[in-house]
């Protein structure tokens, strides 16, 4: 067995291998990158080494220093994760030629799969059916446009090198093809430095269905049956499941011996999934299910198989690596209920899904818990520099709609702040009466609603449940007041630099079911469908009296300072624009938190700013007294 092991990768999935690898008494090493210096998976490894800047291309992405960092500390082998160079062949083969131990599938096997065209012919050969398109080698666009009208529309154009939506286009008509066709070359000759793509039919009612499989190096290979990954948004997976909803025994069989077939037919060793594209317009059907591709390596999804079968899959990944057979035959896997699992990112739905970035001030779970498989705890970073997720949260019941319930009951709740998620959308997809149907597929999210991406701002039912619970929690009314005057109903409080005012209005009953408020020294966070703020009294309505850093205005985050409205010395209201900050391509206006004078200004149009950089400060003035 493996006795140390260095996990070429970060966040959550470092934290998974480190789990198993610890449960089985292995030493574990972790890398990491400057921004990455203090981070949950560098505090759990037993050693921790640096490989460079934050940029991945220059640290997680660089072979060598991956290498060179198991040498210097002793690691017998190396552990991808999935990502950075899980997939790449040339970084295994030079593990093995160091004289590590590669955990993961041969070299060759990585090849064989790594382009789609030469895939889908091996694929073909082997009896594993394939999508209808044109593979060929002549990549001239006239004889592209002849095939895809062989084909018939709509057809998907796709980089052979591609992945994660990459390269992809979905052409509707022969009068949309050339366009299509220079636009996906360019961005596969950018993202993978090969523009040939292949054509393949478009299927109009898509399901997403991958079957887990895994080999060893004594000739075995099963499978861990089927996961259903059709809820998409942009080729990228949000919720995934495990078994396919609407699946029958017999098509099952069908599909995943074709599964088995395939990764035989590369001699595979370790964890892998085969990707199939269904035409669900008639259901699932053994004649209506093609070979996709192959990912060569564990899947972010792989916790919905472990839950319904039981086996932990790094376990066997490890397992396998070192030379063991397979801890179970086929006829010893079974199908133990249904999982759930759903992918939580820094990201706001209503701002285009952009991601938000910074440090989680808050980051609470609900009781009882669930599975969580997450790379942060409450006061890490979310880092511009790598994706956006936080967590994965995964779900297992006797059925599917029990699997859905408890999910749905727990996303909500989860407390995160200032960083705004996607937690909100998430709950919206596990409530609406399609998915529960079972009856999504990849189109599903693209054609929802507008009102589907909830908004970042409260409503003013979470600003008078936060004044509510401020008041309580202050003893009494925290709104305006003068002295020897009766207090107001009314009250003002900030959340992320902007002022907000209550109302006498009735608490809505939604409230009850779907709202969370906890207290927190001064202020409350409040959390309705997973949006949460964090709301403090605004205090030139009390006193009069600030802290000395209560009108510091600081950047959220790195970025540009695109507009400045005001100069130093100039008297400001509360809740006045300030400036305006460019960043992750989003406009961000920082507010006055209360009346006073700008004291201090450090912003200027056209300048860069550093996350939490004092951009201005505001100075109360005296209040005056009424007579």
């Amino acid at each position: 067995m493996i006795k140390s092991l260095l996990i070429a990768n970060r966040g959550e999935i470092a934290c998974r291998i480190i789990r198993t690898a610890r449960a089985m008494g292995i030493r574990t090493v972790a890398v990491y990158s400057d921004a990455d210096a203090k981070a949950l998976h560098v505090r759990q490894a037993d050693e921790a080494l640096h490989i460079g800047p934050s940029p991945a291309i220059e640290s997680y992405l660089v072979g060598e220093k991956i290498i060179a960092a198991a040498e210097q500390t002793g690691a017998e082998a190396i552990h991808p994760g999935y990502g950075f160079l899980s997939e790449n062949a040339e970084f295994a083969q030079s593990v093995i030629d160091a004289g590590l131990v590669w955990v993961g599938p041969k070299p060759a096997s990585i090849t064989a799969m790594g382009l789609k065209d030469a895939a889908k012919k091996l694929m073909d050969e082997a009896g594993v059916p394939v999508t209808p398109g044109y593979l060929g080698e002549d990549q001239s666009a006239s004889v592209l446009a002849e095939e895809a009208a062989k084909i018939g529309y709509p057809v998907l154009i796709k980089a052979v090198a591609g992945g994660g939506g990459k390269g992809m286009r979905l052409v509707e008509s022969e009068d949309e093809f050339a366009d299509a066709l220079q636009s996906c070359q360019r961005e596969a000759a950018s993202s993978f430095g090969n523009d040939h793509v292949l054509i393949e039919k478009y299927i109009l009612s898509p399901r997403h269905i991958e079957v887990q499989v895994f080999g060893d190096t004594h000739g075995n290979v099963v499978h861990l049956f089927e996961r259903d990954c059709s809820l998409q948004r942009r080729h990228q997976k949000v919720i995934e499941e495990a078994p396919a909803p609407g699946m029958d025994e017999a098509t099952r069989e069908t599909l995943c011996a074709a599964a088995v077939r395939a990764a035989k037919a590369v001699d595979y060793v370790g964890a892998g999934t085969i990707e199939f594209i269904a035409d669900g317009s008639e259901g699932l059907r053994a004649d209506r299910i093609w070979f996709m591709e192959m990912n060569t390596r564990l899947q972010v999804e792989h916790p919905v198989t472990e839950e319904i079968t039981g086996v932990d899959l790094v376990e066997w990944q490890l397992r396998v690596a070192s030379g063991e057979a397979l801890p179970l035959k086929q006829e010893e896997l079974s199908i133990d209920g249904w999982a759930m699992e759903a992918r939580l990112y820094a990201e706001d739905p209503a701002a285009g899904f952009l991601p938000s970035v910074g440090r989680l001030e808050r980051y609470a779970h609900p009781q009882p818990p669930i599975r969580i498989e997450t790379g942060v705890e409450q006061g890490d970073e979310v880092s511009s520099y790598y994706d956006p997720m936080i967590a994965k949260y995964i779900t297992h019941a006797a059925t599917r709609d029990e699997a859905i319930f408890k999910l749905a009951d727990y996303i909500p709740f989860v407390q995160i702040w200032p960083v705004i998620t996607n937690s909100g959308f998430l709950h919206r997809l596990l409530v609406d009466p399609t998915f529960v149907e079972g009856d999504v597929t990849t189109g599903f999210i693209s054609e929802l609603p507008e009102d589907a991406f909830y908004g970042s701002d409260p409503d003013q039912s979470e600003i008078n449940l936060a004044a509510l619970n401020l008041s309580i929690q202050h003893g009494g009314p925290i709104g305006p007041f003068r002295l020897n005057r009766r207090p107001m109903s009314r009250s003002w409080m900030t959340d992320r630099g902007h002022l907000y005012e209550s109302n006498d209005d009735p608490l809505p009953s939604h409230l009850d079911e779907f709202t969370v408020a906890v207290a927190d020294c001064d202020g409350v966070y409040v959390t309705t469908l997973g949006r949460t703020w964090r709301f403090e009294p605004a205090r030139q309505y009390g006193s009069g009296q600030h802290s000395a850093h209560d009108g510091d205005i600081l950047s959220p985050m790195p970025g540009k300072i695109i507009a400045v409205e005001v100069a130093q010395g100039e008297t400001v209201n509360a809740g006045q624009k300030l400036l305006t900050l460019e960043a992750m391509k989003m406009e961000h206006t920082l507010t006055a938190p209360f009346d006073g004078v700008v004291a201090e200004l450090n912003a200027e149009a056209g300048g860069q700013v550093q996350v939490e950089a004092l951009l201005a400060r505001i100075e109360a003035g005296i209040e005056e007294e009424e007579g």
